[in-house]
């Protein structure tokens, strides 16, 4: 399990867009499973939709790409490298995520090769699918200066 202070030190997002609280399973190179609490103090709801808030699927694909980039980033290859994404295929949004949802997030990685990841992701809230589909990102060295 890595809380959100260790979740910091793998990968470089911040509030307010960093989007996994907690990552309560996770294999290094092959898989996460992490959890996203949605609050109804979030950022995003105020515009989108403020007389029915619900989050949005762009937002829960990021979220997925970000537990993915957890589970790549842990691997020895990868350590230190940021993830960008390079295509979203076959993605589904089958349930709108609300306020007061746990937003369980998992992603195995398929292939990693030459530094560019496919990922079979899935969101849900209370055992039914919110979110699925196939994910591509790139391991980028990021100078720090």
């Amino acid at each position: 399990m890595l809380s959100n202070i260790e979740i910091r030190e793998i990968i470089p997002h911040r509030y307010p867009f960093l989007l996994v609280d907690r990552v309560i399973e996770v294999e290094p190179g092959k898989s996460a499973v992490a959890i996203k609490n949605v609050t109804a103090n979030e950022p995003f709801f105020q515009g989108h939709f403020p007389d029915f808030p619900i989050m949005p699927g762009v937002l829960i694909v990021e979220a997925l790409a970000q537990t993915a980039g957890i589970a790549a980033a842990m691997e020895g290859n990868d350590k230190g490298k940021l993830g960008v994404f390079a295509a979203i295929d076959e993605m589904k949004i089958k349930k709108q995520v609300l306020p007061g949802d746990t937003l369980r997030l998992e992603a195995e990685i398929l292939s990693n090769r030459m530094g560019v990841i496919k990922a079979k992701v899935r969101a849900s809230v209370d055992e039914k699918t919110a979110a699925e589909g196939l994910i591509k990102f790139a391991m980028v060295d990021v100078n720090k200066k």
